[in-house]
């Protein structure tokens, strides 16, 4: 872990998707953080000695889910599939799909195996929240607020776009793992690498920390919600002190009132994964945000923990 001493720090961006807005002033106190993601070899070492059996291998409960298909009731998880050429990106289920048998052991699903592909040292992935939190208790640790998170990723940067500064490529050089080419169909490959790549392949951020961008979206312990307490407040308070130690969030916040049949919380996930791409969803970056429902698992979900004490 490296430790992060606490300061305040300009959060959020008004110059990509109105989710990341307002800019506001938050101070966190200082935390240590784990360098790198959690790793297939640190998950397996958690699951060996307590047994715990994660949400993508248990199947789900159909009274959790009234409606589901009989055939659906097994577990499984969401796996990327690249189309064969342009499609609808406003549609997720063209690339997204529900494989039973995917987990984190399985990652493409029950034919595949993290040992023959050699991907002990790549991030965990098909983790849901439930199993993150389990993961960072065994450890004594737990999970980043968003805050400490974005605060982390800067790598004591301010007011650049990306982690290393405001040029996705600098000189062509590849500084994360994140889609290079037309999404979902055409991934040129330019890092060398089609899906998760090992930790700490890239360049090091300023506070010495790997993969805090691309390579895999990450856990925080924050609810969604889109800020809208963060505006009015920016503009009742003609002081603008700075917010100290946000984080948490309510849970009724992160409810779709267009979907009021759902009653799934969302947390936010921060850092943008390898699937990120100039054309769909630009979230390699420090204040990229995006909400994901705390039952899913996918390929592309990970996470990594933090200790509060000195």
């Amino acid at each position: 872990m490296a430790w992060i001493a606490g300061g305040t720090f300009t959060m959020g961006s008004e110059r990509f998707y109105p989710e990341e807005a307002p800019l506001r002033r938050v101070s966190v106190d200082g935390f240590w953080i784990d360098i790198t993601p959690v790793t297939n070899r640190q998950f397996a070492a958690f699951i060996a000695e307590t047994g715990y059996v994660t949400v993508a291998e248990t199947a789900p409960d159909p009274k959790a889910y009234p409606g589901m298909r009989p055939e659906m009731v097994q577990a499984g998880s969401l796996v990327f599939h690249k189309t064969a050429g342009p499609v609808d990106t406003s549609e997720f289920a063209n690339w997204w799909h529900f494989v039973f048998g995917a987990n984190w052991r399985h990652p493409l699903g029950p034919e595949s195996d993290i040992e023959a592909l050699s991907l002990w040292d790549h991030p965990v992935v098909h983790i849901a929240y439930a199993d993150a939190e389990a993961y960072a208790r065994w450890a004594g640790k737990d999970l980043p607020t968003e805050a400490e998170f974005e605060y982390a990723a800067k790598g004591g940067l301010e007011d650049h776009d990306y982690a290393w500064g405001n040029e996705l490529a600098p000189g062509g050089a590849m500084m994360a793992n994140y889609w290079q080419g037309l999404f979902p169909f055409a991934n040129q490959m330019l890092d060398g690498w089609e899906r998760t790549s090992p930790v700490a392949t890239y360049p090091a951020n300023g506070y010495g920390l790997f993969d805090m961008i691309g390579n895999t979206w990450e856990w925080t312990r924050d609810w969604w919600s889109e800020r809208r307490d963060f505006a009015r407040r920016k503009q009742a308070d003609s002081c603008c002190a700075a917010i100290s130690n946000p984080g948490g969030g309510k849970l009724k916040d992160s409810f779709d009132p267009a979907q009021p049949q759902i009653r799934i919380g969302r947390k936010v996930i921060k850092g943008g994964s390898h699937l990120c791409a100039a054309n769909y969803c630009q979230r390699y970056r420090p204040a990229a945000r995006h909400p994901e429902t705390i039952d899913t698992s996918t390929s592309h979900i990970g996470f990594r923990c933090v200790q509060r004490r000195p």
